[in-house]
C-alpha cells in the first residue's frame, strides 16, 4: 500500500486510496496499559480518509473524502470501526471513478452545465468534523450541507441544508452549546449588498422526533470590512452572556473562487492574507443579539491568524480570550498533499518556512464610554500582562481543548492541545495557566491528533480525568491506535511530563 500522512482538525491517519481500508464490523484492538473502567462509550472522529479516486489525486489536505471512525470503549477493552460518509461529493466521484467536484485545493473536469457561484456555496468543503444539535449527530463542512450520521453504525442518514431554515450558506464545524442545549454557530450569506456573517441560534430540543434544524433562528448580522471579500472564520468564542467573533485579515476574493472554473483554478487561488487589514473582534450580546461597541467604534489589534479558540470568560469588567494565534496567515494554502508527502530536510524546509500558532491572550475592557479616558492602560487587572510567553524549544500549540462540561465560559487552569515541531503534531501538551508551566508528552515517531479530555465521575479537581487522542506510528507495524493520558498522583510523577 502507498500510504501518505492526511490529517484533519481531528484525526492524524493514514489515506490508503482503498475502499478496503473501511471497517465496517468492529475489530478488536491491542490494549496496552489500563483504561478507567469508568470509561465507557463510543469515541467519534471524522476527516479526510481518501485522496485518489481513480487515476486523479486531490491537492490539498482539505479534499480527501470524509472516513467516519469509531472506538467503542467498555470495560477496558476496545473495538473499531470505519466508513466513509456518504456524501453527494463522495457518491458522484465514486460513481464516475474521478474527481468530479472541485474541492479547496483541487480542480475538477469542466461542467459546463453547473452554476460556477452555486457550486462555490455548495460544495466548498473545509476541515470536517462531528457536531451535536438537538441530541442528533452530524458531519459537516463549511458548507450549507451536513449529514446526519448514526453514532453506533456510522451510517449516513439524511442530508440536511442549513439555507432550508435560515439564510445562510454554510456553518463551522465548532459549535458551542449552552448548558441548557442551545446551540450557536455561525455562517456567511452573500448578497447584491455584499457579504455578511451571521450568528446561528439553535434550539436545544425537538419538538418532533423527524426535526433537524427547525426553529433555528439569526441571532445577529455583521456586514463584512470588504463588501466582496469576507475573511475566512474557522470558530468563534463563547462567554457566558457573549460570543466572540474574529474577522482576521485571511481574505476570500469572491470573484476569483466564482470564475475558477474558468480560469482553470482552483478556491484556494481565491483565499490570500492581507497584512495590510486589522484583526477585529465583534463581542455580541447572546441575549439582545447586539454587537458591542466601544466607543462608537470596534475592538481592532494588529493582523494575526487565529483557527481555533482555546476558551473565554467574564471576570469582573472584563472578557478574557485565549487562542491558538499567528503574526502570519499564509499557513492555510501550506497544506497540499505534495508537501505532506516529503519527508527529512525536505519536510523540515516546508516546516520551517510556515508560520506558527501560539497561545495569545487578550483581555477586553467591557467598561468602555464616552468618558473613559484616552492613552491609558485599560487592563486593570492585577499581575496581567496579556500576553503569549514563547517557550525554550518553540514548540507551536494547535487544537485546544479544556474540561468544557465544567469550565467553559468559566475561569480555568487548564488547558490541553497538540505541539507542532513539524509540519504535524508530533506532541500532547498540558498547559497549567496558574503555575505557568506545561507538561508534554511525546514518543519519537509518533504523531497524535486533537486531544480530548474526558473528566473523572468523581473528579475534585479540573484536571482528573483522561486526555484521549488517536496516534498514528508511520513506521510501526500498527499504523492506528487510541492513546489515554491518565493524570497521576504528585507521588507518580513530576510536573515535566504526564
Amino acid at each position: 500500500l502507498m500510504h501518505s500522512l492526511s490529517c484533519t482538525c481531528t484525526l492524524f491517519y493514514f489515506d490508503v486510496g482503498e475502499l478496503s481500508f473501511v471497517l465496517l464490523t468492529a475489530i478488536s484492538t491491542k490494549v496496552t496499559g489500563q483504561i478507567p473502567e469508568w470509561i465507557n462509550g463510543s469515541f467519534l472522529r471524522n476527516g479526510p480518509g481518501k485522496f485518489e479516486i481513480g487515476n486523479d489525486k486531490f491537492n490539498h489536505w482539505f479534499d480527501g473524502m470524509a472516513l467516519l471512525h469509531q472506538f467503542k470503549i467498555s470495560k477496558g477493552q476496545v473495538t473499531y470501526k470505519s466508513r466513509f460518509l456518504c456524501s453527494d461529493c463522495y457518491l458522484y466521484n465514486k460513481e464516475n471513478n474521478r474527481i468530479m467536484v472541485s474541492e479547496y485545493g483541487t480542480v475538477a473536469m469542466p461542467d459546463p452545465c453547473k452554476n460556477f457561484f452555486q457550486r462555490f456555496l455548495s460544495r466548498f468543503e473545509i476541515p470536517r468534523d462531528l457536531v451535536t444539535y438537538k441530541g442528533d449527530y452530524y458531519a459537516c463542512t463549511e458548507s450549507n450541507f451536513m449529514y446526519r450520521v448514526d453514532p453506533e453504525t456510522l451510517e449516513t442518514m439524511k442530508k440536511v441544508d442549513w439555507s432550508k431554515f435560515v439564510a445562510v450558506n454554510g456553518s463551522t464545524a465548532h459549535p458551542h452549546t449552552d448548558p441548557d442545549g442551545t446551540t450557536y454557530n455561525m455562517g456567511n450569506s452573500y448578497t447584491i449588498k455584499g457579504a455578511f456573517y451571521n450568528i446561528i441560534k439553535v434550539p436545544p430540543t425537538k419538538k418532533k422526533p423527524t426535526e433537524t434544524l427547525e426553529g433555528a433562528t439569526v441571532l445577529c448580522t455583521i456586514p463584512s470590512i470588504e463588501r466582496t471579500r469576507p475573511s475566512y472564520y474557522h470558530s468563534f468564542a463563547m462567554t457566558e452572556n457573549y460570543l466572540v467573533f474574529i474577522e482576521i485579515p485571511i481574505k476570500l476574493d469572491l470573484l476569483k473562487i466564482v470564475t475558477g472554473r474558468l480560469r482553470g483554478t482552483s478556491i484556494s487561488d481565491g483565499v490570500y492574507w492581507d497584512s495590510n487589514l486589522d484583526t477585529i473582534f465583534y463581542v455580541i450580546h447572546k441575549q439582545t443579539g447586539k454587537v458591542r461597541l466601544w466607543h462608537k467604534g470596534l475592538v481592532q489589534t494588529a493582523p494575526m491568524t487565529t483557527f481555533h479558540q482555546i476558551n473565554a470568560y467574564e471576570e469582573g469588567n472584563f472578557l478574557i480570550m485565549d487562542l491558538c494565534a499567528s503574526d502570519n496567515g499564509e499557513t492555510i494554502n501550506n497544506y497540499m498533499i505534495q508537501n505532506l508527502r516529503k519527508s527529512g530536510e525536505a519536510l523540515n524546509e516546508v516546516y520551517n518556512k510556515m508560520c506558527k500558532m501560539f497561545p495569545r491572550r487578550f483581555v477586553l475592557p467591557l467598561n468602555v464610554n464616552d468618558d473613559t479616558p484616552c492613552d491609558q492602560n485599560l487592563n486593570t487587572r492585577p499581575n496581567s500582562t496579556a500576553t503569549a510567553v514563547k517557550i525554550a524549544n518553540e514548540v507551536g500549540l494547535e487544537f485546544p481543548q479544556i474540561n468544557y462540561a465544567k469550565y467553559n465560559t468559566r475561569p480555568y487552569r487548564y488547558f490541553y492541545g497538540c505541539g507542532f515541531r513539524h509540519l504535524v503534531g508530533d506532541t500532547l501538551i498540558k498547559m497549567d495557566l496558574e503555575g505557568k508551566h506545561m507538561m508534554v508528552w511525546e514518543e519519537p515517531g509518533f504523531y497524535p491528533s486533537e486531544p480530548v479530555f474526558i473528566p473523572s465521575p468523581d473528579a475534585t479537581e479540573e484536571d482528573d480525568g483522561v486526555l484521549m487522542s488517536v496516534v498514528i506510528t508511520p513506521d510501526k507495524v500498527c499504523h492506528v491506535y487510541l492513546k489515554l493520558l491518565v493524570k497521576k498522583t504528585s507521588k507518580q510523577t513530576n510536573k515535566k511530563n504526564f
